[in-house]
């Protein structure tokens, strides 16, 4: 089925591989299914992918480890082969911070291993993802890549430092692959959600505040929709989504 047609020209959107299961890649696969697009889910784990499939019976469900080339290679591979071709790709995958590393402390009280999640996990997830898929993206000719992160990607926050400097390595990545792929005809984007994201872990947190203080899973979706629909003539490289009742940096 026709889901997203890009203006100015024929070529039609309708397959996505999205990297990440759980809360924002689980919200972008229902947005992107609920247009008619073809959705391919990766992740890690077998029980994000399991509820994703659940909900959605007709997403093809991946299970791999992006950190390891031959595994993320095989990832496109199958979307490939269940769908002709990939028109999109999302990367949502985040960082594992269940020892409190994103919100680890001024820099000077953090503990030697705060940078691990970051360096010895997301990034060579992200960088090896970007890799394999700008290659094959290329190879088709087409596409769009659009990587979530945050909006440590454009400031240093306090208490944050070792998030920041895993957010701006992302943003680092995303400028130069964008630029080295743009004469290919694929288009690289990054998607900064400078914003608390509401979801089942926020919750409790944003009960009390006025929602124009934060954003929702389906923002972020309809946002990731926006970008894979771009004409040729006015591709975005970056795009920030911040709420109207939160702070705004330019």
């Amino acid at each position: 089925m026709v889901a997203l047609r890009r203006a100015g020209y024929d070529r039609v959107v309708q397959s996505a591989l999205i990297f990440g299961a759980r809360n924002l890649g689980r919200a972008v696969a229902h947005h992107l299914a609920s247009t008619g697009m073809n959705v391919a889910v990766a992740a890690r784990s077998e029980d994000s992918l399991a509820r994703v499939k659940a909900e959605l019976p007709a997403t093809v469900t991946i299970q791999t480890d992006a950190r390891e080339h031959d595994k993320v290679e095989s990832t496109f591979e199958r979307a490939q082969e269940a769908f002709g071709q990939i028109d999109v790709v999302v990367v949502a995958i985040s960082p594992s911070t269940s020892g409190g590393a994103r919100g680890s402390g001024e820099i000077s009280e953090c503990s030697p291993s705060a940078l691990d999640p970051y360096a010895r996990d997301l990034l060579p997830a992200l960088f090896t993802v970007l890799s394999v898929g700008g290659r094959f993206l290329r190879a088709q000719g087409s596409g769009t890549y659009i990587q979530l992160t945050g909006g440590s990607s454009r400031r240093g926050m306090a208490r944050g430092g070792p998030w920041a400097a895993g957010a701006f390595a992302t943003r680092g990545m995303i400028q130069a692959a964008a630029s080295e792929l743009r004469e290919q005809a694929v288009h690289v984007a990054l998607l900064i959600v400078d914003a608390t994201i509401e979801s089942d872990k926020t919750r409790e947190r944003l009960v009390d505040k006025d929602p124009i203080q934060s954003t929702s899973e389906q923002d972020v979706a309809e946002a990731v929709a926006y970008l894979a629909g771009q004409s040729e003539r006015a591709w975005t490289h970056e795009l920030q989504l911040t709420p109207r009742g939160d702070r705004w940096v330019p």
